[in-house]
């Protein structure tokens, strides 16, 4: 019987352990999930910049608008919160997996959007859709 209490002891300790283990991972999240978080805060203060200085968001293709962040539009203005965002080959900004980023400007806010880890872009509707969202409404 004494056996038998330490067994059950020890398994509780093992499941408790794994669900700890399991949910401690979870919490700290996936790291290029925080990534794409702080760049997109970084982004987003950026593209306000150019608003302010401007008084209009960037507008054209992915690639006109990250060439506007950088200065190398028609404008000339650089944004140094956007002056370190990765690009891809063509000049576009991307997110941690590479993929570009989407941006969507209203009157008084923006979006960004990351397809996420599995660098597809899903409707919101798609059980288990991993596409990351950050806004910002001025």
């Amino acid at each position: 019987m004494k056996n038998l209490a330490i067994l059950i002891v020890i398994a509780l300790l093992a499941a408790g352990g794994y669900w700890f283990l399991q949910n401690k991972s979870r919490a700290q999240g996936d790291p290029k999930i925080a990534e794409f978080h702080t760049e997109a805060e970084a982004l987003i203060q950026g593209i306000q910049q150019y608003k302010e200085f401007l008084k209009k968001y960037p507008s054209g293709t992915l690639q006109e608008i990250s060439q506007a962040l950088s200065g190398q539009g028609d404008q000339k203005v650089i944004i140094m919160a956007t002056s370190k965002s990765r690009k891809n080959a063509r000049g576009e900004m991307v997110d941690a997996w590479d993929t570009p980023i989407q941006f969507y400007f209203a009157q008084n806010g923006v979006m960004i959007r990351s397809a996420g880890p599995n660098k597809v872009f899903e409707d919101s509707k798609t059980p288990n859709s991993d596409d990351l969202f950050r806004t910002e409404t001025k």
